[in-house]
């Protein structure tokens, strides 16, 4: 039977309410892990706006899939999944996942560094996202997958239908573009 409660709910009986249209449960849902996995978003969308979308599209997708969650590993990974997929189909739909910009080339003309040389103290967790999101979309997208979420090279060539070299040049030179910009921060 579904409750009408007006405090916090545990996990598990968050996700059962939520199951049974609770609309006070999804509010509780949401407010609880959407600034997490915004975060999810914001590292695999160009924009600001764009991270909303998918987390909108994501929740919609979170709700409608609760009764398929079998609570093997955890619900918030589970959740995870779910908008890290919305963010790559909407990458795909607007046919942007793959184009590569010119950061490679510009970064092959200006030269290579050590990565020793870089200051790490300097740089904080927004700078860090904020040059991801500055990745061309296909950078991002992989970088993110094998870098943030720990896919392997097989598994983002499966998702993401592209050839593991592929993958491995692209996580090459955004790892090559990523600590050119970060660099800056010396």
């Amino acid at each position: 039977m579904c409750l009408d409660r007006k405090y916090m709910l545990l996990e598990k009986e968050l996700i059962y309410e939520c199951i049974c249209g609770n609309r006070k449960a999804q509010k509780e849902l949401y407010e609880k892990y959407s600034p997490r996995l915004f975060t999810t978003c914001m590292r695999y969308m160009p924009t600001r706006e764009d991270a909303e979308d998918v987390l909108i599209m994501g929740f919609t997708s979170i709700f409608a899939k609760l009764d398929t969650y079998k609570e093997e590993g955890s619900f918030e990974g589970w959740m995870k999944r779910i908008i890290v997929n919305t963010a790559i189909d909407a990458l795909r739909q607007s046919n942007k996942q793959y184009e590569v910009g010119d950061e490679y080339e510009k970064l092959e003309q200006m030269g290579t560094f050590k990565i020793k040389d870089m200051i790490y103290s300097k740089i904080n967790a927004k700078d860090i996202i904020k040059q991801i999101q500055q990745l061309s979309a296909g950078y991002r997208v992989v970088f993110n997958l094998y870098a943030v979420e720990g896919y392997s090279y097989e598994e983002i060539s499966d998702k993401l239908g592209v050839s593991i070299g592929t993958i491995r040049s692209q996580i090459a030179k955004a790892r090559k573009i990523l600590q050119k910009k970060l660099q800056d921060f010396k």
